[in-house]
């Protein structure tokens, strides 16, 4: 967790983002009507399947957009610079997460590979994804700036879930690892292991304000405004 930490914030954004453009290049295929993709066929037979490639489709699009929104949203450049974007950039985002991404990966997790134990380990990561959301969209409505980042975080890190789940299955790969454990290990280590590092970081990283009185805490610094910069110790 420590050396997680240490790891230069411009170089972890980097990996997401080159992440999120490899899996969607590669999901392009999808997208053929002339052949079947390798990962639906060994889906078929299917009893609906024109419903089952509607889905993977918008889930494809939605987390080529989300997972770059997310990234350009827990930057404080855009948001100290560009405010306005910033808050249409979350509208936007929200949606795609909210309408999109989510049921279509809720329908799609049924179909998971591995069973049981795949179809809860997405349906996780959506329901921490969507909690995420929800939460974030209220703090940011409520002035509760700080919870909104902790927030936002956690959708982002189960976002990157699947760029580390990509990237362990390609190693369990190489080194042998039997195909069904390697996945279910692939995908529950960074759900669980995403969401306690994003608390983790939130309660190491939640400004100290000192108080004027046992009653009074100076809420500006607290809940700063978007225009405004952050305490020096806050997430961001």
């Amino acid at each position: 967790m420590r050396a997680l930490r240490r790891l230069p914030r411009p170089l972890v954004m980097l990996a997401l983002f080159v992440g999120s453009l490899f899996i969607t290049w590669s999901s392009l295929v999808y997208f053929n009507d002339d052949e079947y993709a390798p990962f639906v066929l060994e889906k078929l037979p299917l009893a609906r399947e024109e419903l089952f490639l509607f889905a993977l489709k918008v889930h494809v699009v939605a987390a080529a957009l989300a997972l770059p929104g997310c990234l350009l949203l827990v930057s404080m450049a855009v948001l100290k610079r560009f405010p306005r974007f910033h808050r249409w950039l979350g509208r936007v985002t929200g949606v795609a997460v909210l309408f999109a991404l989510l049921p279509s990966g809720f329908y799609l997790s049924l179909f998971a590979k591995g069973g049981l134990p795949s179809t809860l380990g997405f349906m996780a990561t959506g329901a921490i994804m969507g909690v995420g959301m929800v939460q974030g969209v209220r703090t940011a409505r409520a002035g509760r700036f700080v919870e909104h980042r902790r927030w936002v975080l956690h959708v982002l890190a189960q976002m990157g879930v699947a760029v580390l789940s990509r990237a362990m299955l390609f190693g369990f790969d190489a080194a042998g690892v039997e195909e069904i454990p390697a996945y279910l290990v692939s995908l529950w280590l960074p759900v669980v292991g995403c969401a306690v590092f994003v608390e983790v970081l939130s309660a190491r990283s939640t400004p100290v304000v000192p108080r004027r009185n046992h009653h009074e805490a100076p809420v500006a610094a607290l809940h700063p405004h978007p225009g405004q910069p952050v305490l020096r110790g806050a997430a961001g």
